[in-house]
């Protein structure tokens, strides 16, 4: 779990530094931050491979590995921040893994008004990290996904909220694949 904090610290200052990079900067600050780059790069490598290590060396990280990775847009960064953050995923309710990934509905309702639903609490990490592979899954790599997509942008809804629903629906099917020890099938989570 901590090798992944470290990578996801290192990956979080290194957006940081390329967004500064975007703006005007002096000379020395711009060689600077291209050699901390360079350098932050080196070091993801490095946890890269001690991730990868750990996960190999204990059987049951690479059976979860396997499932994880063989849903079309998630690979081994994403396999390998489930495994670290929810180690819960596949022994708990469909309720409680959204929950714990931060993508649950909550009500905001009071006495007859009726709010608006929303989201909170979870593993922020994860659910950062589960966000930009999930955007990557709904709207290019998975077709099951991509449909569920459409069809809600079909609707109205927006993009963000599109794909916190997408979120929300990946979670709960991983969570059911590793309880079921299965791989991805698309022809069981496709819409019907």
């Amino acid at each position: 779990m901590q090798i992944v904090n470290a990578r996801q610290s290192l990956l979080e200052i290194e957006t940081k530094l390329t967004n500064q990079g975007e703006h005007s900067v002096p000379d020395v600050v711009q060689k600077v931050q291209a050699q901390l780059l360079k350098k932050i790069t080196l070091e993801v490598a490095k946890l890269d491979a001690a991730i990868a290590a750990m996960i190999k060396a204990t059987a049951h990280f690479v059976e979860l590995a396997e499932i994880i990775e063989s849903v079309p847009g998630l690979g081994k960064g994403t396999s390998a921040g489930l495994i670290a953050g929810m180690p819960e995923l596949g022994q708990v309710s469909n309720e409680v893994a959204a929950a714990l990934l931060g993508v649950a509905p909550y009500d905001d309702d009071s006495g007859k008004r009726k709010g608006e639903r929303q989201i909170k609490g979870g593993r922020r990490r994860v659910r950062n990290l589960f966000y930009m592979a999930c955007m990557g899954a709904a709207t290019r790599h998975n077709p099951v996904l991509k449909a569920f997509y459409d069809r809600l942008i079909a609707k109205g809804k927006l993009e963000k909220v599109a794909i916190v629903a997408c979120m929300r629906k990946l979670i709960v099917i991983l969570n059911i694949m590793i309880s079921r020890g299965e791989t991805w099938d698309p022809s069981r989570y496709a819409l019907s």
